[in-house]
């Protein structure tokens, strides 16, 4: 089994960095009023800035397979070109179409050769579902390289637009309508970018990643869905699909929305995450105390202290200096968080010959994690 580096890394971020109090401007106020939650969660999830790939009109500047195009041009150099690529793997929550897939079509943007495809679905876990064919590819010795992505267009879902058939419809029920929080609370979350990882199967170049293991991790079998779009949740905590609903269904509830079920999230989100991570460092013998860089995907600085907290009572303590994100100035990229975080560490000279990098990825989807071991060669 062949070896696998990390050797090149990139992202893109769309235009300028939007502030918090710039925010409702470019998403739009959902039937003319201000947002009851905004003000709270922005003061929980601690992000400053993060970027749309919407203007101040509120115009589209780049669909999703756009901004991984633009990732992507950034691993091409004169040693490395679109048409060297063997295999290209995508992941992302949401794709530009329901088919096409997402691979095929950043494929067609790029000046590229006929080479073979992986579209990995999901929350923030697709980016390393991507990440891991991609691995498995170059270590079997099916392909010598393999570009792998995490991108996310949330902006654009996220407008006011989107939700005013909703609000007509509940004003025909409620003198003051008000879009649940489970619907409003993603609206101040999430972010747009696109990160991009070239492996291959020797190192190239200053402070290629080996990577030494990747596991991963679902608890669906025991616990709802918590994070979940085109569809919506039932008493007993089922998901009625989208098919099941009218066409004027799907307006007048949002039922393509994204939505969250917040004390779901809490109760489960952090617990399994440690209880899968303890599973991974013990089934590879690594102790934490050995860990140089530990880089948690967070969606929020609310779970900081009580993921740190949770490493310490299952005995995986690791000192806050060894800690490293890139939340408040990007925010919440879900699946291309970790490939931002990874690429400006990688770019910040921080990093020796041997460093060893711990990955935290959670997806509270329906509660999947994926933990990485990094070496710096």
């Amino acid at each position: 089994m062949k070896n696998v580096y990390i050797t090149k890394t990139a992202h893109f971020l769309p235009n300028q960095p939007v502030s918090n109090d710039e925010m409702e401007k470019r998403l739009g106020m959902i039937d003319d009023q201000p947002s009851r939650a905004r003000r709270i969660v922005l003061r929980n999830n601690g992000i400053k800035e993060r970027y749309y790939a919407i203007d101040s009109e509120g115009k589209v500047t780049h669909n999703n397979a756009q901004l991984t195009k633009e990732a992507i041009k950034g691993l091409c150099d004169t040693d490395f070109s679109e048409k060297d690529i063997e295999l290209l793997s995508c992941g992302t929550t949401g794709p530009d179409n329901l088919l096409p897939s997402h691979a095929s079509m950043v494929h067609g943007l790029l000046d590229a050769e006929s080479i073979e495809l992986n579209s990995a679905s999901g929350v923030c876990c697709s980016g390393m579902s991507a990440l891991k064919y991609g691995y498995l590819s170059i270590r079997a010795g099916a392909t010598t390289n393999a570009v792998c992505t995490g991108s996310e267009r949330s902006s654009s879902w996220m407008q006011s637009q989107k939700y005013n058939e909703e609000i007509d419809n509940l004003k025909s029920l409620e003198e003051t309508p008000v879009i649940g929080f489970k619907k409003d609370f993603l609206r101040w979350m999430l972010s747009d970018g696109a990160g991009a990882f070239l492996l291959e199967s020797e190192p190239n170049g200053d402070a290629s990643l080996r990577i030494d293991w990747m596991e991963a991790y679902s608890y669906a079998y025991e616990l709802e869905a918590c994070m979940y779009a085109g569809g919506e949740k039932q008493e007993d905590g089922t998901l009625k699909p989208w098919t099941d609903y009218t066409p004027k269904e799907w307006l007048n509830d949002s039922i393509f929305s994204l939505k969250q079920d917040v004390k779901v999230l809490d109760e489960h989100v952090v617990q399994k995450a440690i209880v899968s991570m303890k599973d991974a460092v013990t089934k590879n013998n690594l102790n934490v105390s050995e860990v140089d860089f530990f880089l948690p995907h967070m969606s929020s600085f609310y779970f900081e202290g009580k993921l740190n907290d949770e490493m310490v009572k299952q005995g995986l303590s690791i000192p806050k200096e060894k800690w490293f994100t890139n939340l408040e100035k990007v925010g919440n990229v879900g699946s291309a968080s970790i490939y931002l975080m990874i690429d400006e560490l990688r770019k910040s000279g921080r990093l020796k010959k041997g460093n060893k990098i711990l990955v935290l990825v959670p997806e509270s989807g329906r509660f999947s994690y994926f933990h990485i071991l990094l070496t710096v060669c």
